[in-house]
């Protein structure tokens, strides 16, 4: 039995369209919790012996005691868990390095089907809604058979570009990259094995965006 105590403080849920890469018995990337050093927006840092990445929303997780309490994600910008991936907070959600282009980036966030986790919770014998307050719910569920909670996990993308994060969507690219950019992300795209689910499309759309503002400097 395994139970998941989460604190929903405003939580920001950004769906893309994706491609399913892989299931999950677990609602955190790690199976067990691990030591992370984390980032502060006012640069000030903290180590945590005992974090997790929630796949629910991309937010950190921390252990309190015997709960697992969600952390506010206003206030982070980065988390590092040291030997494994570090991790940037991208629209409030934990966002890992996929590659580099120059000072151009693309990152990825993994996040589990929202509709299949809500199912899981209301087919679960155990569950417990406690209000805390006007602003946080704490939400223990129970559950029971992990042979049963397998979630497919989607990768949501977003490029980093001109220091500022982009979501990998073909409309929001185009009205956020300059007009010579969107001429060179149209012949990536008109590309016979372009795919905006492949890391290699997007990899080489970054590249050919990033080539030309670096030819420009």
């Amino acid at each position: 039995m395994k139970k998941i105590c989460t604190s929903l403080l405003l939580l920001l849920f950004v769906t893309i369209g994706a491609i399913a890469q892989t299931k999950t018995l677990y609602a955190t990337r790690y199976k067990e919790f691990r030591p992370s050093i984390v980032t502060f927006a006012d640069g000030h840092q903290s180590r945590q012996q005992l974090t997790n990445v929630f796949l629910k929303n991309g937010a950190l997780l921390f252990l309190q005691g015997e709960l697992t309490m969600e952390a506010n994600m206003d206030n982070i910008v980065a988390v590092d868990f040291p030997g494994d991936r570090s991790f940037v907070a991208i629209d409030k959600q934990l966002a890992f390095l996929v590659d580099t282009v120059g000072t151009n980036a693309l990152y990825c966030v993994e996040l589990f089907d929202q509709e299949s986790y809500e199912r899981n919770i209301r087919n679960n014998i155990n569950y417990t809604d406690i209000s805390l307050g006007d602003q946080i719910s704490t939400v223990t569920t129970d559950l029971n058979n992990e042979g049963d909670y397998q979630l497919p996990v989607f990768r949501h993308y977003y490029i980093l570009y001109n220091g500022e994060y982009i979501r990998v969507h073909e409309r929001e690219l185009f009205r956020r990259l300059p007009k010579d950019k969107r001429t060179l992300m149209r012949r990536i795209m008109a590309m016979p094995n372009f795919s905006w689910q492949h890391e290699d499309s997007l990899l080489q759309l970054l590249k050919a965006i990033s080539g030309a503002t670096l030819n420009e400097k």
